[in-house]
């Protein structure tokens, strides 16, 4: 108990504004009696403070109590109950029983490790040598990232509950779903054992002495490790972004800039970590098949190593789906159910803690766009360097040349400069000298893209370097030049490529003001306008990408590298280096796109914890720039994509002429059957993104309903008097989102399969031979092709919705609660599947789809 003297005003004001923090900070007493006198003129008065538990249910944890305080006299209305969010993180038994073990253990298992591939990359080639160290600075220098975050503080008690509970929800739910894919991924590997183990082996493994038996076994543990590699990488950028959340929320109370280098250095740390990951597992895996099959030793060339890494990529695919599909159901239902009757019916702001919806919601952000992303991203890289290393040797194959490291190891190379030169954008991002400045000085936008220009020129740099390094060959002294400029057209692709996402998706250009502006006459009209916005982006990205392929190919035919027989080959492989150069900052992207979310969970902290209005403000403006970066990613992503699909095409042909030992390099849609292959790849892509946006929508009909109902079974959740039951709508969603993602998923991963083997039927009957691969080859050229598009059209109208709709929250046409901004939250819900759901997904899918082919094709033919 204690006395203390202030006028009645200044109590209630005071009451007011520290409520919160009192109620946590008084989280394990019983009761508090606060005595207080007003001023001469005002009579006494005794407030007391009861503080109490009671047993609620919970989002994680039911026997888990609540704490609430109730303020009797005058000013009873001026305390608000908040629930304690906190629930206990239940690790598996395994996880539990390895974090029991002396870390002294772990230290000499990790230099035994490091020793055996080291020496296993000693025995390979000086180029694993140097990638493995560069690996190893950068996840040094990521450990320095982490520690540097995790130095930073958690704010009061209610933001770190806050976000103990949303750490809780992402990780039970991480748990759940790739228990889930892992199950799937453990049947799809035992099915490719037996198709690998009864198919013939290609002329090239017979004459290498490749059994079959080894080629299966081979295919199968890299598929595993790909695919494990690919849940760690998701793993890792959700453990990141849960834990950053909280303390880019309070840097925010102090400095803005803090907040956005907190913010970036996070992301960063995820992003450096998960290429990384990628380098080092291709790496691996490259340097212990060359030691395996004793590739110096017998009839084994090194050439013939890369296609043995094809299930590496395909493993990483099929997990990037997956992930991206049931993380992305989940991160948008949430979010569309606690729009539309938080913000539309009850005009409540967004992420209000009496939302029964929000902490799903803010789940969501990290499961959908974090662990998704990581994945998805990683799956890119790797596609990007199997393919490259696939074609890099076959054409020195073709050339004679004596020495074909450089050509396969060159993307290895390439990738590990990524590192370096996004280690030093994400540094050149510093602190605020003025510790007590509370606004940005400058545009957010502008800091993260000065940081990326310092990556773009170092990338520029090395890939000159490089290429002068591992492409000089005595046969075509001016070859490494042709691909150095390869690589400068899809670095400055990549660079057009970010410029027309944040064109379409930024409020400060016209496209997405045109959206805000249209909201002001109606719902209808802002959806319109969304559309038509999106259909529009996909024409520049277009024209861009059909350049820079014709370019690099010309580039590449001219290099001066011929076959046997004198015709030039060098044109697939100078695509295959503008792919490289598109994806030498990937890194960086990559730190932007973690960026995003972790500003969106710290904006949901601030409201959530009742911060004051300047907080949130900063953290609205940083949350927008992240809708933008997000966007930018996806449209950087989609890009890359395409140019790695048509390699891959490219890398499909040639493993199905190497397999029939038939001429295999044109096909023809005038063929009926071929036509109709590729009539069926362009609907598969829309019948995907169909069952991916029906499966946000019917999730959130159930979030709708449940939030209905809290709302009007407990009207005292609008006054603070009741507690919202979060967990309720954490339960619909993650179970809706483990149930609805495997639809669409068997559909990418069946379709193909059921598609050759049919077709393959056909020819037999119809003695047209290689029907079915040539079908398959259609239906991956007509589902690169509308996926492309559709992913550009999605990620795009989704993100310009969601931009328009914080384009009026900053104050335009009305500001929050306006007719036009409603009508922003109904275009900013439509486009909620369209943007991280649907969209990432396809990325992913076209990706699959040619890997999967690639697995597959003995079965086609």
């Amino acid at each position: 108990m204690f006395t203390k003297s202030l006028a009645s005003e200044q109590f209630a004001h005071c009451i007011e504004m520290m409520g919160v923090s009192l109620c946590r900070i008084l989280l394990d007493l019983e009761s508090v009696k606060i005595e207080w006198s007003g001023s001469a003129s005002e009579s006494d008065h005794t407030t007391t403070f009861s503080v109490g538990r009671r047993n609620s249910l919970n989002m994680m944890d039911p026997s888990r109590g609540d704490v609430e305080v109730a303020l009797m006299g005058p000013y009873q209305e001026k305390i608000k109950t908040f629930p304690a969010l906190r629930s206990k993180s239940q690790l598996p038994w395994l996880v539990r029983a390895l974090c029991g073990v002396d870390k002294r253990i772990y230290y000499v298992l990790s230099f035994l490790l490091f020793g055996a591939v080291f020496y296993v990359a000693l025995c390979t080639s000086p180029i694993i040598i140097f990638v493995l160290v560069v690996c190893t600075i950068s996840m040094i220098f990521t450990a320095y990232l982490t520690s540097w975050v995790l130095a930073k503080d958690e704010g009061p008690p209610e933001m770190s509950q806050i976000s103990d509970a949303i750490r809780d929800g992402a990780e039970g739910f991480f748990r759940t779903q790739y228990g889930t894919i892992s199950k799937m991924a453990v049947f799809l590997a035992f099915a490719i054992l037996g198709i690998y183990l009864i198919r013939s082996s290609s002329p090239q493994q017979e004459a290498s002495g490749l059994e079959r038996t080894t080629s299966a076994y081979v295919t199968v543990l890299s598929f595993l490790f790909g695919a494990l590699c690919s849940g760690v990488a998701g793993y890792i950028g959700m453990w990141v972004s849960v834990r950053a959340n909280v303390r880019v929320t309070s840097a925010a109370r102090r400095s803005a800039r803090e907040a956005l280098q907190i913010a970036l250095r996070a992301g960063g740390l995820s992003a450096l970590v998960v290429v990384g990951m990628t380098v080092l597992g291709v790496a691996v895996l490259y340097a212990s098949l060359y030691v395996y099959l004793r590739v110096d030793d017998n009839t084994m060339h090194m050439t013939e190593i890369p296609l043995l890494l094809v299930g590496y990529g395909f493993g990483a695919s099929f997990v990037a789906l997956f992930a991206q599909l049931g993380g992305g159901i989940y991160t948008k239902a949430a979010d569309v159910g606690a729009d539309l009757v938080g913000k539309i019916e009850q005009g409540i702001p967004e992420d209000d803690p009496r939302n029964p919806a929000v902490i799903a919601d803010l789940v969501g952000d990290n499961v959908g766009d974090c662990a998704a992303r990581g994945a998805d991203l990683f799956e890119s890289i790797a596609a990007e360097i199997i393919s490259a290393m696939i074609l890099g040797g076959t054409m020195a194959k073709r050339c004679g040349l004596e020495d074909a490291s450089g050509f396969i190891l060159f993307p290895l190379v390439i990738h590990s400069f990524d590192l370096v030169v996004s280690a030093i954008g994400i540094l050149s991002i510093r602190g605020t000298r003025d510790p007590g400045s509370k606004a940005l000085i400058e545009d957010p936008m502008a800091i993260l893209q000065k940081g990326y220009s310092v990556s773009l020129v170092l990338a520029v740099l090395a890939f000159v370097g490089s290429t002068r390094w591992l492409l000089y060959t005595e046969q075509a002294p001016a070859a490494w030049l042709h691909f150095a400029l390869c690589g400068l057209v899809g670095i400055i692709t990549a660079f057009i490529f970010v410029r027309i996402s944040q064109y379409y998706t930024d409020y400060k250009y016209e496209p997405v003001r045109a959206v805000a502006l249209a909201s002001s006459t109606g719902h209808g009209t802002n959806v319109i306008a969304g559309v038509g916005l999106g259909l529009e982006s996909t024409a520049m990205p277009t024209l861009v990408i059909s350049v820079a392929i014709l370019c690099t190919y010309w580039l590449g035919k001219t290099s001066g590298l011929v076959d046997s027989d004198g015709l030039p080959i060098g044109g697939l492989f100078g695509t295959a280096v503008a792919t490289m150069g598109m994806l030498s900052t990937a890194g960086y992207v990559l730190t932007m796109d973690m960026f995003g979310p972790i500003a969106d969970n710290a904006g949901g902290i601030a409201e959530m914890s009742q911060q004051p209005d300047n907080v949130r403000e900063i953290t609205d403006l940083l949350d927008a720039v992240g809708n933008t970066t997000k966007a930018t990613t996806k449209g950087f992503a989609i890009g890359s994509a395409a140019l790695a699909s048509f390699l891959l095409f490219s890398a499909y042909m040639d493993e199905v002429a190497h397999f029939s030992r038939v001429k295999f390099t044109e096909v023809d849609i005038a063929i009926p059957e071929v036509f109709i292959g590729g009539l069926l790849g362009s609907m598969l892509i829309f019948l995907f993104s169909a069952w991916a946006c029906v499966a946000v929508g019917r999730t959130a009909q159930e979030v709708v309903n449940e939030v209905r109902r809290q709302f009007i079974e407990r009207p005292g959740i609008m006054t603070y008097q009741e507690k919202p039951d979060y967990g309720r709508c954490v339960s619909i969603v993650a179970s809706a989102a483990l149930r609805e993602m495997i639809k669409p998923g068997a559909l990418a991963v069946i379709s193909p399969i059921v598609i050759g083997v049919t077709f393959k039927v056909v020819g037999q009957y119809t003695e047209q031979p290689l029907l079915g691969a040539k079908v398959v080859a259609a239906m991956l050229m007509f589902a690169t092709v509308s996926g492309i598009l559709m992913a550009l059209f999605l990620n795009t109208s989704g993100g310009a919705w969601d931009n328009a709709k914080k384009f009026i929250e900053s104050g335009a046409l009305g500001g929050k609660g306006s007719e036009a901004h409603k009508a922003a939250i109904t275009g900013d819900t439509v486009g909620d599947p369209f943007k991280d759901t649907a969209g990432p997904s396809i990325h992913v899918l076209i990706k699959m789809l040619a890997t999967i082919t690639l697995v597959m094709a003995p079965l086609f033919l």
